[in-house]
């Protein structure tokens, strides 16, 4: 059985009862990073087998994660924070092991698009998540307008080394749309910015840039009212 297992985001206190029972039952435990996994395993006293499973090696890393569930192995799969598979490895191993015919289950938890998402402001009943950006401009203002005319809310992940490059770019390509910028969710800094995204980058420019952001757009069809309200 693969176990897809997701991991807080910031906060260790964060895992759910049923993540700690199965990483403690699995044999063996895939993880982006072992060096940051392993925080959370020793935190909670949990010693198994780690095998290192990211975007680098997802191919050589998979077909031995999969001898291992071919061998009637349980494997957890875990990354640094979050839900497996969103903006994270775990697809091509999740793919790989329901065309061989083995059973794929998932702990749910945490996943920093939601939460964000909750905390905005803006309108949630639908949402597109587009991940991370290209890094390079061209590539980034392209991959930006894709959305230009869509009616959802749009949400963003993005470096602490881009985020200021990203804000400019989706104004230029959206205009001044109403926005919001989620940062250190569930750490002791947490921050979500909201105003219009020219407001974000006057924000971006006041503060110390780091940890990983969420950028959360209005679609085409929101706006809103000064005093708050969607027309």
């Amino acid at each position: 059985m693969l176990y897809l297992v997701a991991t807080p985001i910031g906060n260790l206190g964060d895992i759910s009862f049923r993540a700690l029972e199965t990483l403690r039952a699995a044999d063996v435990i895939a993880c982006e990073d072992t060096r940051k996994s392993s925080v959370l395993l020793q935190h909670y006293a949990i010693s198994k087998p780690l095998v290192s499973f990211h975007e680098h090696n997802e191919q050589q890393a998979g077909e031995r994660l999969m001898n291992m569930l071919r061998q009637g192995k349980s494997v957890a799969l875990i990354t640094d924070a979050g839900t497996p598979g969103i903006a994270d490895p775990g697809f091509t191993l999740v793919r790989r092991a329901l065309a061989a015919g083995i059973d794929v289950t998932m702990i749910p938890g945490p996943a920093a698009l939601i939460m964000a998402l909750a905390l905005s402001g803006l309108p949630l009943h639908s949402f597109t998540f587009r991940g991370f950006p290209p890094r390079k401009p061209g590539p980034r203002r392209r991959f930006l307008e894709v959305d230009r005319d869509s009616p959802h809310t749009l949400i963003f992940y993005e470096s602490p080394y881009r985020i200021n490059a990203l804000v400019h770019d989706a104004l230029a390509v959206y205009g001044d749309r109403p926005a919001a910028l989620a940062n250190d969710l569930t750490k002791k800094f947490e921050h979500v910015e909201r105003g219009s995204l020219s407001h974000l980058i006057a924000y971006l420019a006041t503060v110390r840039i780091q940890g990983e952001y969420v950028l959360l757009i209005a679609g085409a069809a929101s706006r809103t009212t000064s005093g708050g309200e969607e027309m």
